[in-house]
This record gives structure tokens, sequence and C-alpha cells, in this order.
């Protein structure tokens, strides 16, 4: 922690020296072998784009998962579709492309099951 003190009010307070916004996520979930967004994909997509666009200088990640059916190739291809989807509206809401980083895992994470697995994150204010 470092010290800060306003010496014209004469107070002092102790600040953490890392002081920064947390991570803000925004998940998006898809039918089976879908890159669809729905209306409610939409919705979340939206406040997320709000949320983006409110610190315009955070990164934003969007990270595309799916379920561990079907080969490696096909998980990793409807997860870089579906990062491309939400990536694409995040754009045409207004969020600079610039900005966002996309990444496409597939099925790596095989703890996750059914819709949970078959998802997009949006993370603002990730490093």
């Amino acid at each position: 922690m470092r010290r800060l003190c306003i010496l014209a009010a004469a107070f002092c307070f102790a600040v953490p020296a890392y002081a920064q916004a947390p991570t803000r996520d925004f998940v998006v979930f898809f039918e089976t072998w879908s890159g669809a967004l729905d209306s409610r994909a939409q919705l979340i997509i939206q406040a997320a784009a709000v949320a983006a666009k409110a610190e315009p200088s955070d990164k934003v990640i969007v990270t595309g998962t799916s379920d561990p059916e079907g080969s490696a190739r096909a998980n990793s291809l409807i997860s870089a579709l579906r990062a491309q989807q939400v990536t694409d509206a995040l754009v045409g809401l207004g969020v600079a492309a610039t900005r966002i980083d996309q990444v496409a895992y597939g099925s790596t994470d095989f703890a996750l099951a059914g819709i949970e697995s078959r998802r997009v994150t949006i993370a603002i204010g990730a490093k």
C-alpha cells in the first residue's frame, strides 16, 4: 500500500498501489454446433459493449470454447466461429476492433459439460 495525503484538507488514507478496476466478464452461451446469437446473447453482448465503451482504455478479450463432442478440429473451428460472431457484434455496437483480442480454445476444459462449455467469455479490463 502507498499513502496518499491531501495536505490542504489534512486527510491521509492508504490506497492499494495496484488500484485498478477489476475485470468484468460477460458470458454468452450457444446451442450445440451453433454459432448463432440468440436474443439473450445479443442482450449480453449489448451490456458488454456498454461496459467496454465506458472504459475505452481497457482491453477486451473474447474467448470461445466448445463442448467435448466431436473432433478436436471441429471443436476448434466452432470455438473460433463463436468468438468471431461475438467480436463482430461488439464491433457493430461501437467497440473498436483494435481493442479486442480473440482466443479459441476448442474443448480444452472437460470439467464443464453441456451448455456451460459451449460459451464465449467477454473479459473487459483483462491484461
